[in-house]
């Protein structure tokens, strides 16, 4: 299709057009450019495709800073500047929560920039194998019969067993290129074997980094050890980078059998230093483990919590319950303004954290249950612990199970604060909920910059009688 013009955006950092009665969806575009575009997947009512070649470029557009932009989808609005994306991210929450929820809604709170928008990320995962990925460019330029090349970096949609090599990422400090790019040198010139997706077999399986306010830095590896072991080759390799950075503060690992690299049910090991790091935020200090979940961006997250303490409005006298815990992060966050904080949490390991974050904050009136949301939250519970004045909720991308929106609303609290993730999922509970209470605040907070995620604060009040 030549010479279209680029719409609007679109779902998952992806751009539209319309061809006919088509829609059609394109990435590393903005609206306003001008391009010819390659169909590459077409269905009855819209279809997918590339920018083969730039006609115009829009006059909103940025220059994106990452040399593996348009390769790597992790950042995919890199060419559209900032405050763009803010707008884009603001619309994006009306649009869900006016078409999904179908609810009252106030004037929506302008959105939230980020502190930083680039470098703001305690987490970054880069997964290890045997076959890179290669651009239809470099598979043409390949040598008659090259064999797989090894690579450390990112997943790309559509070629699970092929990973993008990276070499340098702006999402985490540029201490964590340095790391993996060592790790990927040491690898090769020793002849480490890469993991083999398909096969189930070789080495170096994943790499996680973490890091944090305190200045402290965790890398976690997967290994991969077969019939003929693997140890020795690994803990060398643990060694080595042990030495040349000692900035690494807490060096684990384990060994991951499993299909896939989840390490919720793995056992994991220290290789040097402590099994965690410390997280801070205002006078507050949080343990986060190997298997902790904590916001990725830090300084981000603070206003986020900030903007949950605001809008739960205690006085000292309320019992809150806050659902999806994590680490306690928020239950500890609030838990001075409160009378007591009970939070629930799927991850046990995560609930343990909780409890030590109360203890080395000093934190007494919180008390934190493990295990299936749906399962724990339930009537003989909220008998057993109180009925909740306040219910603060951060679900996962999928929302609130059907049973835990009953059960909320059957505890009838006076006022319920909704952080999402995913503010589609976030409608459809609103929509749930909007038999007895009402949308008293909406307040968008972007978590990720130069990517189409944002997250939604939602305050809801009890509200019986409708006018």
């Amino acid at each position: 299709m030549e010479g279209v013009t680029i719409e609007a955006t679109a779902a998952e950092g992806k751009c539209l057009f319309h061809w006919n009665d088509l829609v059609v969806f394109v990435p590393f575009c903005v609206p306003g450019d001008v391009c010819d575009v390659q169909i590459r997947r077409k269905k009855h009512s819209f279809a997918e495709g590339e920018v083969v070649r730039f006609i115009a470029y829009s006059k909103v557009r940025a220059t994106p800073f990452c040399e593996h932009f348009g390769v790597c989808g992790g950042c995919k609005w890199q060419n559209l500047p900032y405050e763009e994306q803010l707008h884009m991210k603001q619309q994006q929450v009306y649009d869900q929560l006016t078409r999904i929820g179908k609810v009252e809604l106030p004037e929506f709170r302008p959105i939230l920039g980020s502190v930083k928008t680039r470098e703001y990320r305690n987490k970054l995962d880069f997964g290890c194998a045997n076959k890179r990925y290669l651009t239809r460019e470099q598979i043409a330029s390949l040598p008659e019969g090259a064999k797989g090349i090894p690579a450390i970096g990112f997943h790309i949609t559509g070629a699970f067993d092929k990973i993008l090599p990276i070499e340098k990422c702006w999402l985490m400090d540029d201490l964590h290129n340095r790391i993996r790019n060592e790790i990927r040198d040491y690898a090769i010139e020793n002849r480490l074997s890469f993991f083999d997706l398909r096969a189930q077999v070789g080495l170096l399986r994943d790499v996680i980094f973490r890091n944090s306010q305190s200045g402290e830095l965790m890398v976690i590896f997967q290994f991969h050890y077969d019939e003929t072991g693997g140890e020795q080759e690994a803990k060398a390799l643990l060694q080595h980078i042990a030495d040349k950075f000692p900035e690494i503060t807490s060096l684990l690992y384990l060994d991951n059998q499993k299909c896939n690299d989840t390490i919720g049910d793995q056992e994991i090991l220290v290789f040097k230093g402590t099994g965690y790091i410390y997280e801070l935020m205002e006078d507050l200090k949080f343990k986060v483990g190997p298997k902790s979940f904590y916001q990725t961006n830090t300084e981000q997250a603070y206003h986020l919590y900030s903007v949950v303490r605001e809008l739960a409005g205690l006085t000292g006298s309320e019992l809150v319950y806050d659902l999806y815990t994590g680490t306690g992060t928020i239950a500890n966050f609030v838990a001075k303004n409160a009378r007591k904080v009970i939070g629930i949490e799927y991850v046990p390991e995560a609930i343990e954290d909780a409890k030590v974050n109360s203890d080395i904050n000093g934190i007494t009136n919180t008390l934190f249950f493990a295990g299936d949301m749906k399962d724990i939250l339930n009537d003989d519970f909220i008998a057993r612990y109180g009925r909740p004045d306040v219910v603060i909720t951060d679900p996962p991308r999928a929302g609130m199970h059907p049973d835990v929106v009953k059960t909320i609303l059957r505890a009838a609290p006076e006022r319920i604060v909704y952080v999402s993730c995913n503010p589609a999922t976030q409608a459809r509970d609103l929509h749930d909920l909007d038999a007895d209470y009402r949308v008293e605040a909406v307040q968008p907070v972007d978590m990720f910059p130069h990517t189409p995620h944002v997250e939604n604060v939602v305050l809801l009040t009890r509200s019986r009688c409708r006018s």
